[in-house]
């Protein structure tokens, strides 16, 4: 899904108009080639973005949005994933802002959710809400109904959502997908070099193994 279409599908013509060469050849053609393709599973940024994480440690982030379907898809795939990661992978998820409304105010419950401590309740929960029971979530209000619906301290909550410290989170993510030239989601960045997508591999578990793969290169330092 991207910021003109809200479409996945065109997050590889739009790598293609920044001039990155795509391959004229299918991402399942490719990986059985024998691994991922740069130009056609992956690409490599033209300038490194500083790493968040400790010395030693490879960062890999995550950057979504909560109304995204293809995120919602991805979503317990990935969380699969996160959950046996390597002692040197610190992976982190980066909510973006697509258009302002409703995307901002999803950031807002992110990081509102994240400074709580909630998100490994609440997260997946969001998704469910939107893209299964059908609810906007498109205001504070209707946020702050919905987290004390599912028990969460709702005075505490918008208070948390009107936070400096939330604001300041929205704007180091907003730069950050800046920094990784973000033009859909889900895509995944990897230390700071690499970054790759679901619409690039074709399924969540090519798009997995391209992330190992990327992961190893920057391990290696390639």
């Amino acid at each position: 899904m991207n910021r003109r279409e809200f479409s996945l599908q065109t997050l590889s013509a739009a790598v293609g108009a920044f001039g990155l060469g795509m391959a004229a050849v299918s991402p399942s053609q490719a990986l059985a080639q024998g691994g991922p393709v740069e130009g056609t599973h992956f690409f490599k940024l033209s300038q490194a973005v500083p790493s968040g994480a400790p010395a030693g440690k490879i960062e890999v982030l995550e950057f979504f949005w909560y109304g995204c379907p293809h995120c919602n898809h991805f979503e317990p795939a990935l969380a699969a994933w996160a959950a046996k990661l390597p002692a040197d992978v610190v992976f982190r998820r980066v909510p973006v802002v697509l258009r302002e409304n409703p995307g901002a105010i999803h950031q807002r419950l992110f990081y509102a959710l994240d400074a709580m401590g909630l998100l490994p309740a609440m997260h997946a929960k969001v998704f469910h809400a939107l893209h299964e029971e059908g609810l906007r979530l498109d205001s504070p209000e209707a946020i702050g109904d919905f987290v004390a619906r599912n028990g969460v301290d709702k005075a505490k909550f918008m208070g948390a959502l009107d936070s400096f410290g939330v604001q300041s989170k929205c704007k180091q993510a907003r730069a950050l997908a800046d920094a990784y030239k973000l033009d859909g989601v889900p895509t995944v960045g990897v230390g700071g070099q690499y970054f790759t997508s679901v619409g690039l591999n074709g399924t969540n578990e090519k798009t997995l193994a391209t992330v190992n793969a990327l992961i190893d290169k920057a391990r290696k330092g390639k």
